[in-house]
């Protein structure tokens, strides 16, 4: 059982992730998800999606879709359509990469500009800061407390998809963030029809397979990726 008291029916949560490429979007993802990490990854080509389901201690299940939105520049024109129905989400930057963190506030204003909950009021957004098991969070953690303060964010957890540090309880703290959410207006956050996630999922966003068969020849698509 996870978290604290919380919902009795069992709820879907669309949650984004997104960030610059290769800060390990996809490793967090995937080490959440399937408890599963390689140092190896492809490009992201427009979004892809996990799920994991919680079981929270009211007794009801939790179903979290994991939006891994690509973080290319060139991809940036569909945000808007993998954003729809997001009840929260989760910017990523990497510690060893200043550059990646110059750009959240990017990120977050995408969010605010395109997704917000049903009472108006913006998206929980949680900020992690990969690759911790690489850098040291000492640096960053004055840094991090006051632009979350400045900016609204609910929170930041260091994280390292290779040793698998932290990536629960950030999920946990972001999960019962959303249920806090949900009791102010729960008819409403439940309401987001898992018809259009699965629509999305289904017909606008291509398999793995497809996304290597049409990209075949792209040299982007053969890039890879170390995401700790």
């Amino acid at each position: 059982m996870e978290g604290a008291a919380g919902p009795t029916a069992d709820q879907l949560f669309k949650i984004i992730v997104i960030g610059d490429y290769a800060v390990g979007k996809t490793s967090l993802i995937r080490r959440y998800s399937e408890g599963f990490f390689t140092p190896n990854y492809k490009l992201t080509i427009g979004a892809d999606f996990a799920t994991k389901v919680l079981e929270w201690e009211s007794g009801a299940k939790i179903t979290l879709q994991l939006w891994d939105i690509a973080g290319h520049e060139r991809f940036g024109h569909m945000t808007h359509v993998y954003y729809k129905y997001a009840i929260a989400a989760v910017i990523v930057f990497d510690m060893t990469r200043p550059a990646t963190f110059d750009s959240v506030i990017k990120w977050l204003n995408d969010v605010n500009n395109k997704v917000m909950l049903p009472d108006g009021k913006p998206v929980p957004v949680m900020l992690l800061a990969n690759k911790a098991d690489m850098s040291d969070k000492s640096v960053y953690k004055q840094k991090l407390d006051d632009f979350c303060k400045e900016h609204g964010l609910i929170g930041w957890f260091a994280t390292s998809a290779k040793n698998n540090a932290n990536i629960d309880q950030a999920m946990n703290f972001l999960v019962g963030s959303v249920i806090q959410i949900s009791k102010r207006a729960p008819a409403e956050l439940v309401k987001s029809p898992i018809e259009e996630f699965v629509r999305l999922s289904g017909n606008d966003i291509p398999t793995r397979e497809q996304r290597q068969a049409n990209n075949a020849n792209d040299p982007m698509k053969q890039l890879g990726q170390c995401c700790s």
